[in-house]
């Protein structure tokens, strides 16, 4: 494949990182998790941050911190990765589905709205593909009746509502540092919180619920990150402004110079920042090939492509028992219609064009 889908960018500064940390000895968990969670909840203006060895595990962490349980509802979104519904299921509380934006592809805050019961005890918000969703108006029903705001960054690293860096808008913010991400650490994550007994729940449940060496005061989990995972983060957070200003960049040229008919292109909202984790497009009627032809011709041409997601979680068997199949329609016409292009930090000018040219040749 000559442009993947996706390509982590590893450079010498990581590599000695790591090495560094192996030659210290202190492989687990250290000073250099220490460190990165200082300089990550700087980066992002939050208190407090507290990494985890990875994305689903800061969600599980930060749903249990906020006391979510057997008995409780979790309004999620239909159309995400499924880790956004499972970890709910991991409290033992139940999700429940809101359908998504057909533009923007995020949880729409009417079906918030809609889906609150007496049960409901918080709702997680996703920034999907790198794109905020529309915070304000969740967090006005959120306060309306009650509830936790948590966010799922998973994907948006760096990603600005009205000029605020995303983590800090909810009681706790989930990101993921699996290796496509915005910014690696392999497998990782961190939840940020400006909230100190939030923040002092997670260390306890990250930790076996050790509040000293021995003594465990709450059920907690072994969900520590190593100093060599923090050590690799160090090093990408001082490039992810970069990475995600080329982000930015590969995809205001796909949307300047993409024309093939029946391809519909990102919409990204006002006052947001857009940090392209993908850059999902919609093949509709018009489009001249079916979506498996398409990827298969683009394979052929030597430029990866992926689906995110082909099947929405609430269509999934797991949640079959209890989630209605046709109440998010909308989540269900875009996972039989979206496609992810190529649009990571190693593309250069002349990738973008080929991709460009490739696609606008399809009849």
């Amino acid at each position: 494949m000559q442009i993947p889908v996706a390509r982590p960018v590893i450079g010498p500064d990581e590599v000695a990182a790591v090495s560094d940390v192996l030659m210290s000895g202190m492989l687990s968990q250290g000073e250099k998790v220490a460190e990165f969670e200082q300089k990550f909840a700087t980066y992002c203006g939050t208190a407090h941050a507290v990494a985890v060895n990875n994305g689903t595990a800061a969600l599980h962490a930060a749903l249990l911190a906020c006391d979510i349980g057997p008995g409780d509802e979790v309004i999620v979104p239909a159309f995400s990765f499924i880790a956004t519904a499972t970890a709910v299921s991991m409290c033992g509380a139940k999700p429940v589905f809101a359908d998504v934006d057909e533009q923007t592809f995020n949880i729409r805050p009417d079906q918030v709205n809609e889906r609150i019961t007496p049960k409901t005890k918080a709702v997680i918000g996703v920034h999907l593909f790198g794109q905020p969703f529309d915070v304000n108006t969740v967090q006005e029903i959120c306060e309306a009746h009650n509830l936790v705001l948590i966010e799922d960054a998973a994907q948006a690293h760096g990603a600005q509502y009205r000029g605020v860096k995303v983590g800090n808008f909810g009681k706790a913010g989930c990101f993921s540092f699996y290796a496509t991400k915005n910014m690696i650490t392999g497998e990782g994550g961190m939840v940020t919180t400006s909230d100190k007994l939030t923040a002092d729940r997670l260390r306890l449940i990250v930790n076996h619920g050790q509040s000293e060496k021995y003594l465990h005061t709450v059920l907690g989990y072994n969900y520590r990150m190593t100093d060599i995972s923090a050590a690799i983060g160090i090093v990408q957070l001082k490039k992810l402004d970069k990475f995600n200003l080329r982000r930015r960049k590969n995809a205001e040229y796909y949307t300047a110079n993409l024309t093939a008919k029946g391809l519909v292109k990102p919409v990204v909202s006002d006052n947001v920042s857009h940090v392209y984790h993908q850059y999902v497009v919609r093949l509709t009627e018009a489009f001249p090939l079916s979506r498996t032809a398409f990827m298969d011709y683009l394979k052929g041409k030597g430029i990866g492509s992926a689906v995110h997601y082909p099947i929405p979680i609430h269509r999934q068997p797991l949640y079959a028992p209890v989630a209605e199949p046709d109440t998010c329609p909308v989540a269900t016409r875009l996972a039989d219609s979206v496609l992810s292009l190529p649009v990571h930090p190693s593309l250069d000018t002349k990738d973008l064009a080929f991709v460009c040219e490739t696609v606008n040749k399809v009849k």
